[in-house]
C-alpha cells in the first residue's frame, strides 16, 4: 500500500461532518450575526488582526469550524489543544513555540483550546501572560457560559462571541449539499425523501454534526435498490435519529404548543398534561416542553410561588439525567405544580418596565454612595462613607438606590396573591404602603407573549 492509498483510506474513514467542514467564510453555515459581510469578526479575520476570543455556543454550531477557517486564512502558526487531554505543560510548550515564532519569524500564533471551560484556574492562569503580552492569540471553544465557568481574568482579556443553534432550514440545506458533494455522499447516488431530510433537520435541534451523522448512517445502512440507487425514506431517518417523525403538521404542532402554554397559565392541570403528552406522543422532544415550563414558572407564576421555578428547573435537570420514560414523571410533576400554583405576572411586568427605563435613561448614574470607592479620590471615599449598611440597622434602612432620574419609579408591584401577599406585607412594614397592581397591563399596553 503506497502513501496515496493510505491518504485515501484516511479520508474515507473520516465522518461526514469532517469531510464537509467548510474551508472558508463563504462556505461557513449559519451564525450570520457573527460572520456576515462587514461584521467585526469577518473584517478582523480578513485583515489577520483577530485578537483573543472565546466562541461560546451549543454543540455542532460551527465553533471549531470557524477556528479552522481562521487558521487557514491567517499567515500565522496554528496550535490546537483539547482541555480534556491537555495540561499546563502543553500550554507552556505552546507559549514557547509562539514566542519563538514571533521572535525569529515575526509570525503570530493562534492557540485553539477546545472545551476551554474544562481548564482549572491554574491552567488558565498559565495562559494569561502570553495572552496579555500578545505572544499568542487565544481562541477558546466552549459549550458552557464562559462568564460562569471560566476565570474572569482570562475572559476579560477575550472578546466573547455567542453562537446560536442552526435553524432547520440551514441544516436541511447543508444535508442536501452533502448528498450532491463530491467530498460528501455523491458517490452513493442516494435519493433522500424531503420528509426524511426535514425530520433529521428538525430533530437535530440545531446540531449540524448530529444531522450529518444521522444522514451518513441512513445512507450507508440502506441497501441499494435493483437499479443501484440508495433510497432513504422517512422511516430510515427515524431510525438513524432514534426519534420518530411528528405525527402532525407544523400548524397543528404550534396549535398544541399554544394550547399547552395557555392551559398552564389558566391553571388547568388536566388540559396541560393532555397537550403535553399529545406533543410528546406525536414526536415532540420533551425537553422543549420542559423549557417552556421553566419560562412559564416565572412568567405566569413568578413571585406568587417562587418554588414553581425550582420545581420546573429540577424537572428539566431530571429529564436530562434520566431520559424517557422515567424522566416523564418529574415532567408531569412540574406541569401539575405550575398549573396549581398561584399566578402572578408581576415579574414580567417588572422586567419590561425596568428594561424600558434602562433603554430610555442610559446616562443615569447610581447615587455617589453606591459607587465603587476602592480606587477613588478622597471626595469619592467621603461620598461612599454616606452608604448605610443595612445590617447595621436590623437588615433594612431607608435609602435611595435608583438614580436621581428614576428615584420615584416602582417596577415591581406585588399582586397580592400567594407568596406575594407576604412580600406586600413586608414592603408595607418597611417603607409604607405600596399599591398592588391588579389588572395593570404590560408596558405600552401590550399583552405578554403566549
Amino acid at each position: 500500500m503506497d502513501l496515496f492509498d493510505r491518504n485515501n483510506n484516511e479520508n474515507a474513514a473520516k465522518p461526514l461532518a469532517e469531510k464537509m467542514r467548510p474551508s472558508n467564510l463563504d462556505e461557513f453555515i449559519g451564525q450570520r450575526h457573527i460572520v456576515a459581510e462587514g461584521s467585526l469578526l469577518r473584517r478582523a479575520i480578513k485583515l489577520d488582526r483577530l485578537g483573543s476570543c472565546i466562541f461560546w455556543g451549543p454543540p455542532g454550531c460551527g465553533k471549531t469550524t470557524l477556528a479552522h477557517i481562521i487558521a487557514s486564512t491567517t499567515q500565522g502558526n496554528f496550535i490546537k489543544l483539547n482541555a480534556v487531554q491537555s495540561g499546563v505543560a502543553d500550554v507552556k510548550k505552546a507559549v514557547e513555540e509562539a514566542r519563538t515564532a514571533l521572535k525569529l519569524y515575526n509570525r503570530r500564533t493562534y492557540l485553539l483550546l477546545d472545551e476551554c471551560h474544562r481548564f482549572n484556574k491554574a491552567q488558565l492562569d498559565s495562559l494569561l501572560p502570553a495572552v496579555e503580552q500578545g505572544t499568542l492569540i487565544f481562541i477558546g471553544s466552549t459549550t458552557e457560559n464562559p462568564y460562569a465557568s471560566m476565570t474572569p481574568a482570562i475572559v476579560s482579556r477575550c472578546r466573547v462571541f455567542e453562537f446560536k443553534r442552526l435553524t432547520e432550514q440551514e441544516i436541511a440545506g447543508a444535508l442536501r449539499a452533502a448528498l450532491s458533494s463530491r467530498k460528501g455522499l455523491r458517490a452513493y447516488d442516494a435519493a433522500v425523501e424531503e420528509e426524511a431530510i426535514a425530520h433529521i433537520a428538525r430533530t437535530a435541534a440545531g446540531d449540524l454534526r448530529a444531522a450529518y451523522n444521522a444522514l451518513e448512517l441512513a445512507v450507508l445502512t440502506t441497501p441499494p435498490a435493483a437499479d443501484g440507487k440508495v433510497r432513504v425514506t422517512l422511516a430510515d431517518a427515524e431510525q438513524s435519529m432514534q426519534r420518530k417523525a411528528l405525527s402532525y403538521n407544523e400548524d397543528a404542532y404550534y396549535d398544541l404548543l399554544s394550547a399547552f402554554c395557555k392551559s398552564l397559565r389558566g391553571s388547568d392541570a388536566d388540559a396541560a398534561l393532555f397537550y403535553a403528552f399529545r406533543l410528546i406522543e406525536g414526536g415532540c422532544d420533551p425537553l422543549l416542553i420542559l423549557r417552556r415550563l421553566v419560562v412559564h414558572a416565572s412568567e405566569d407564576v413568578g413571585m406568587a410561588d417562587p418554588q414553581a421555578l425550582v420545581v420546573a428547573v429540577s424537572a428539566l435537570t431530571a429529564f436530562e439525567k434520566l431520559g424517557a420514560p422515567e424522566g416523564l414523571i418529574p415532567l408531569s410533576n412540574a406541569v401539575i405544580y405550575v398549573c396549581e400554583a398561584e399566578k402572578s405576572n408581576s415579574v414580567l411586568l417588572a422586567m419590561d418596565a425596568a428594561r424600558r427605563a434602562a433603554r430610555e435613561t442610559p446616562e443615569a448614574a447610581p447615587p455617589p454612595y453606591l459607587r465603587d470607592t476602592s480606587y477613588g479620590s478622597a471626595e469619592a471615599k467621603a461620598q461612599g462613607a454616606r452608604y448605610k449598611y443595612p445590617h447595621d440597622y436590623g437588615g433594612w434602612v431607608e435609602q435611595q438606590y435608583l438614580p436621581d432620574a428614576l428615584k420615584n419609579e416602582v417596577f415591581y408591584r406585588p399582586q397580592g396573591r400567594g407568596f406575594e401577599r407576604k412580600v406586600e406585607e413586608a414592603r408595607r412594614r418597611k417603607k409604607g404602603s405600596v399599591p398592588p397592581s391588579e389588572g395593570v397591563l404590560p408596558p405600552e399596553g401590550k399583552k405578554p407573549n403566549p
